[in-house]
């Protein structure tokens, strides 16, 4: 990595934002904190990144949203989604999008700098199947993003009330 590379932290938890900045910062990187894709934008403008560390759950504007538009103020930066709110089908289209890693948080500062460097951070063969809960869920996030968001069209072509899909929505299983 260059001497001074900047980072760009789009992040609305000001404690991880400010945790991770310090660690990053320590590394070599020059920090910038953005608590929402509005400041993000602003700012990625007037900084230049090289790096860009983007959540995707903001308020307002989500992360994914988001991601054409500081694509196009950097073109050039590698651009990292990390979540706590991860899918199949967020981590496809964030790729899609121009996301260069997408990583699920809690992530450790090897994982995301290995992230930016082009490795696929903590890939290892599974040991056990993900569970039934994390399979549906998965599923249900999929077929949420064929119906463009729409809560009912989703309950619809799965044949569930659409109360029920929203409870089930909430209940986001752990990793495996």
């Amino acid at each position: 990595m260059p001497d001074r590379a900047k980072i760009l932290l789009v992040d609305d938890d000001p404690t991880f934002s400010r945790v991770l900045a310090r660690g990053l910062t320590r590394r070599g990187f020059d920090c910038r904190c953005c608590a929402s894709t509005g400041a993000a934008l602003a700012c990625c403008e007037e900084f230049g990144p090289s790096h860009i560390l983007l959540d995707l759950n903001m308020p307002g504007q989500s992360g994914l949203a988001a991601l054409p538009a500081l694509r196009a103020l950097a073109p050039e930066a590698t651009l990292v989604v990390l979540t706590g709110y991860s899918s199949i089908a967020t981590a496809v289209e964030a790729i899609k999008l121009g996301a260069t890693q997408y990583l699920c948080k809690p992530a450790s500062m090897e994982e995301i700098l290995q992230a930016f460097s082009g490795q696929r951070p903590g890939v290892e063969p599974a040991t056990q199947p993900p569970s039934l809960e994390r399979l549906e869920w998965e599923h249900l996030q999929r077929v949420l993003h064929d119906n463009q968001g729409n809560i009912s069209a989703t309950a619809r072509a799965l044949g569930m009330h659409r109360r029920t899909l929203q409870r089930k929505l909430q209940k986001r299983p752990v990793r495996r």
